[in-house]
């Protein structure tokens, strides 16, 4: 146990310095739209993404001053409550920290984004959720479950396909359990769930007068059928607990990788079937049930949900609730039927170191960035928006590969120029609102990323 304790302080640290390394600090276009809601608080200007996030960035900014440090100390805390609750209360522990070695976790902890507490939320749903089929104060721990379902969706609207699955297993399995003692409990945990999301949606349309900002949302691109592959990808990659690279372009030898790791994934998934089936042996049967039925009804929701409106690309962000689901409930079955941890927990520190490598495989200094624009938006208060002026200027590194005597180029997508000025001038004055098109008519308002200097 004392690998995982070290391991445990490892993952914490190395989750909130990561970031310092980071061109943009973790900071993307979503993490700037944010701030924004968050210095608008306590007034309510828009529901395109719910307030709980915000919130907390805006409790942390009241102290900090700052919202990339509030995002920093709310990593922290989020990252360190879940390890020290699991760690005293003796809740899967281990299973635990291996999944802070896994992709999602690294991913939605590590930056600036929302899924970091969506997850949070998560992880004590499924807990308290664990403990009613536990027939463990079942009543009020359905009662805490559903308050953190409702969190989920305060914090993410697609927390309403999380209350979806909950209905689908209670529809799916009604059968079996009506007649146990955890139905009534989970039942009760449904109906106020239900009321929960229900009370979040009527108050954004009594104040906004929409349900989820539906009319800010743009209409959906045409889906090629190329892009159609990638999200299928993407859903299947779901299963996979450690490999989530996606390169962006769609040539040939791109595709070629992306259904090389499509096959991995496919594979991967018949491995965990064959864990799934020993659920049957456990006293926590319908509780895997739970989880896998989350995972695909989240996953298959998220991906259909793409042809209504404009959501990024199936990876490793959208699917992050399917994914912790079915590793979570991977690695409960793994240490109940296996004596050795040798092998998982080998992979495990690999893949984590892997993780941190990559993603830092074009390092940089981002409070030495963020101390050199700091100063420039001083003469720049007045502007409302700010537009990446600069984004034919591509940073692209050639990698050579000895043994094969090969070389490529790489375009990294989170180390452009224009980008990191954006993100560092958003965060200085988040009520600057960043554009995607330079379509204002009066440029007297316009930031231009190119009047940023930045080494």
């Amino acid at each position: 146990m004392m690998k995982y304790k070290i391991a445990a302080i490892i993952i914490v640290i190395t989750y909130f310095v990561h970031t310092f390394f980071l061109p943009t600090g973790g900071i993307g276009a979503d993490s700037l739209s944010y701030f924004g809601i968050a210095s608008d608080l306590p007034k309510i200007k828009t529901n395109l993404f719910p307030l709980g996030y915000p919130l907390l960035l805006e409790i942390g900014h009241f102290f900090t001053k700052d919202y990339f440090w509030s995002s920093k100390i709310l990593n922290l805390l989020l990252t360190s409550t879940i390890l020290l609750f699991s760690y005293f209360k003796k809740y899967y522990f281990r299973e635990t920290v291996l999944l802070f070695m896994g992709k999602t976790f690294f991913f939605v902890f590590a930056g600036t984004l929302s899924e970091g507490t969506f997850i949070f939320f998560l992880y004590f749903m499924i807990y308290f959720l664990h403990q009613v089929f536990m027939k463990k104060n079942m009543v009020r721990n359905a009662v805490f479950a559903s308050i953190a379902l409702t969190c989920l969706f305060t914090v993410r609207y697609s927390g309403v396909y999380i209350y979806l699955s909950a209905l689908v297993f209670g529809v799916f399995v009604f059968n079996k359990i009506k007649n146990k003692e955890y139905f009534k409990p989970y039942l009760f945990f449904v109906i106020l769930s239900g009321i929960g999301v229900g009370g979040y949606l009527l108050f954004n349309f009594l104040n906004l007068g929409t349900f989820t900002g539906e009319n800010l949302r743009g209409k959906p691109i045409w889906i090629s059928y190329i892009y159609t592959v990638r999200d299928i990808f993407g859903l299947a990659n779901a299963v996979d607990p450690y490999i989530g690279i996606k390169p962006a372009s769609n040539s040939l030898a791109s595709m070629a990788f992306q259904f090389f790791v499509f096959v991995i994934d496919i594979l991967l998934f018949r491995y965990l079937l064959t864990y799934y089936r020993k659920a049957k042996e456990t006293q926590l049967y319908y509780f895997h049930q739970l989880l896998w039925i989350t995972a695909a009804v989240y996953g298959v929701s998220l991906l259909l949900s793409g042809y209504f409106q404009q959501i990024e690309e199936m990876g490793v962000r959208l699917q992050a609730a399917a994914n912790v689901c079915l590793f979570f409930s991977f690695l409960i079955l793994y240490f109940q039927n296996q004596k050795s941890d040798k092998w998982i927990w080998r992979i495990g520190c690999f893949f984590f170191v892997f993780l941190v490598a990559y993603s830092l495989k074009s390092p940089s200094n981002y409070l030495k960035n963020k101390h050199q624009i700091q100063p420039q938006m001083e003469k720049f208060k007045d502007k409302v928006y700010i537009y990446n002026d600069q984004k034919e200027i591509k940073n692209v590194t050639k990698y050579h590969i000895p043994i094969i005597n090969k070389s490529f180029n790489y375009e990294h997508t989170n180390n452009q120029k224009g980008e990191i000025k954006q993100s560092l001038a958003g965060t200085f004055y988040p009520q600057i609102k960043w554009v995607k098109y330079d379509t204002v008519r009066d440029k007297s308002k316009v930031l231009y990323t190119s009047w940023l200097i930045l080494d």
